[in-house]
């Protein structure tokens, strides 16, 4: 603070101009922002799991999960994306460190985990809609395609957001700002990690055991 008033009694510097201080106060608010994002988010997923809840038996005379699902391909996707959330963690492991291209290495393997986890749940869904089983089919399977496909969605943001921050880095280094947004990524990465949990539990696993 001692550094900034004494900048400010300079001649012909701006009364607007960016201090240290203000840097560190903008870092803060991008995490709280980050946060209260993240918070609208479990809001979002709360309704979908309450609206499957309600309609996840409604079949109209069509095929239940016990009857659509596939328990170990399902199984195979949630393990690619339990460990794309530990490539991550390794990966900021080695941002601690300063270690940059051992951080990006481990980048681009989470961002192949994430995406053999989206191409398996297009080839789910590709099979299911192949099979007759459309959103349209009943409200079972319109809440599913729903939550399920939402999920998908985000991990689809979080590959392209994964893909810039790697360029970002290779660009510019490991600098503050850069720090900050894997930090953002890192916790909605892991937070897409625990959607998917309660998605495998609630759907899947509860779906095949009706």
């Amino acid at each position: 603070m001692a550094k900034a008033k004494a900048q400010a009694q300079v001649p012909g510097v701006p009364a607007f101009y960016v201090t240290e201080d203000e840097h560190a106060h903008s870092g803060g608010s991008t995490m709280l922002g980050f946060w209260l994002y993240l918070m609208s988010d479990c809001l979002v997923f709360a309704v979908l799991f309450a609206t499957y809840g309600v309609l996840g038996r409604n079949y109209a005379a069509g095929p239940s999960g016990a009857d659509l699902f596939d328990l170990k391909l399902v199984a195979v996707n949630t393990a690619m994306l339990l460990f794309s959330s530990i490539t991550y963690g390794f990966a900021m492991l080695a941002m601690d460190k300063g270690r940059q291209a051992v951080m990006q290495g481990w980048l681009v393997v989470t961002g192949l985990f994430g995406l053999a986890f989206l191409g398996i749940e297009l080839y789910e869904f590709a099979h299911l809609i192949h099979e007759g089983a459309t959103p349209m089919r009943s409200a079972f399977l319109s809440s599913f395609f729903t939550l399920v496909g939402t999920h998908g969605l985000h991990v689809t943001f979080g590959l392209i957001w994964l893909t810039v921050l790697m360029v970002q880095v290779s660009k510019r280094g490991l600098i503050e700002a850069n720090r900050r947004r894997l930090l953002c990524l890192s916790m909605f990465w892991h937070f897409l990690d625990v959607v998917w949990i309660g998605v495998f539990t609630f759907v899947y696993l509860m779906g095949v055991l009706k």
